[in-house]
C-alpha cells in the first residue's frame, strides 16, 4: 500500500522510480533493525522512512541533476538496495524482535467475517485508510500539491511563477521513496515480524505497475493494492487447503494478475500520465 502511495506522488513529479523496491527493502531493514536495538517501534518505523528517503535521494540527484537515464538508474538503486540490506541484514537473521502489534478497534473489530479482517490491525494499516483521502486532497486540492502536479506537466510554469522545477521535483521523489521505506518497515515490523533477505520479493516493482494502472490516481491505486493483496491471501488459502496446483504457479498467481490488469488498462487507453513522464516514457522506447 505505502509503496503504490509513495510510487504515485514520484510519478506525479515527472520521474519514474524502478528503485521502489530498493526503497522498500532498505526501509524494511532499517525498521526491524532500529526496533531491535532501541526497543521502539515508531523510531524502527522512522528510520525505515528515512532509508527509504536516501536511496530515492541518490535516484533523484542522478536523474534530475546528473541527467541520467531514468529506468536503468532506478534497476541500479534497486539491485543496491537488495544488496546492501543482504549483506547487512545477516547479523538479524532469525532475530527475535516485537515489532508492531495488532490493535483491536472495540466492537468494530466484533464484526463478523469483516471485523477481524479491517479492524483488528496494527496501527500503519489505520493509517494507511486514511492515506489515500489525504493524499488526494494533497494532490489535487491543496497548493502544494498543485506544485507538484506542475512539476510533472510543465517545468516552465514552475520557474515563471519562481520555483525551482529541479528542487520541486526532487522533493517529491524523496518524499515518494520516505512513504515506501514505511511501506517496507510494515513489512517486517508487522506483517512477519522477522527479517528476510529480499523479503518485498518484487513488490516494488508491482506498486510501480499498479500506479500506471490506477492512471496515477492514488483513490484508483488504492483499489488495485487491496485487490493485489487479496490476490496474495487468495493463494496463501489455496496452499493451506491443499488444492492440487503447483505451489510455484499458485505463488505466480497475485503478478500475472497484475500483468493481466495492466494489458486491459492499456487496452483502455485510460491512463493519463503527467506531460514530463510521457518524454522519458517515450525517449526510453525510442
Amino acid at each position: 500500500m505505502y509503496g503504490i502511495y509513495g510510487e504515485t506522488i514520484t510519478e506525479r513529479v515527472g520521474v519514474i522510480n524502478l528503485g521502489t523496491e530498493g526503497c522498500m527493502i532498505a526501509g524494511a531493514l532499517a525498521g526491524y533493525a532500529f526496533t531491535y536495538k532501541s526497543g521502539l517501534p515508531f523510531m524502527g518505523v522512522l528510520m525505515g522512512a528515512l532509508c527509504g528517503g536516501l536511496l530515492a535521494f541518490i535516484h533523484s540527484l542522478l536523474v534530475i541533476y546528473r541527467g541520467a537515464n531514468q529506468l536503468a538508474t532506478g534497476l541500479t538503486i534497486m539491485f543496491m538496495g537488495v544488496g546492501i540490506t543482504a549483506f547487512l541484514g545477516i547479523d538479524y537473521v532469525s532475530v527475535s524482535c516485537k515489532g508492531l502489534s495488532p490493535v483491536a478497534i472495540p466492537l468494530l473489530s466484533q464484526i463478523p467475517v469483516l471485523g477481524p479482517v479491517v479492524f483488528n490491525q496494527d496501527i500503519l494499516t489505520y493509517i494507511s485508510y486514511i492515506l489515500c483521502p489525504l493524499l488526494t486532497w494533497f494532490l489535487f486540492k491543496s497548493r502544494s500539491g498543485l506544485i507538484l502536479r506542475a512539476a510533472g506537466e510543465d517545468s516552465e510554469v514552475l520557474s515563471v511563477y519562481g520555483y525551482n522545477p529541479k528542487l520541486v521535483k526532487m522533493a517529491g521523489v524523496i518524499l515518494g521513496g520516505m512513504i515506501s521505506g514505511i511501506g517496507g518497515a510494515q513489512l517486517s515490523m508487522a506483517y512477519t515480524h522477522t527479517w528476510i533477505e529480499n523479503m518485498t520479493n518484487g513488490r516494488g516493482v508491482v506498486a510501480v505497475a499498479l500506479v500506471v494502472l490506477a492512471g496515477y490516481n492514488p483513490k484508483y491505486a488504492m483499489i488495485g493494492a487491496y485487490v493485489f493483496g487479496g490476490a496474495q491471501a487468495l493463494q496463501l488459502l489455496l496452499q493451506a487447503q491443499g488444492v492440487n496446483i503447483s505451489t510455484f504457479i499458485l505463488q505466480m498467481f497475485p503478478y500475472i494478475f497484475t500483468i493481466f490488469a495492466l494489458f486491459i488498462a492499456a487496452k483502455s487507453g485510460k491512463q493519463s500520465a503527467p506531460a514530463e513522464l510521457k518524454k522519458i516514457i517515450e525517449s526510453s522506447a525510442n
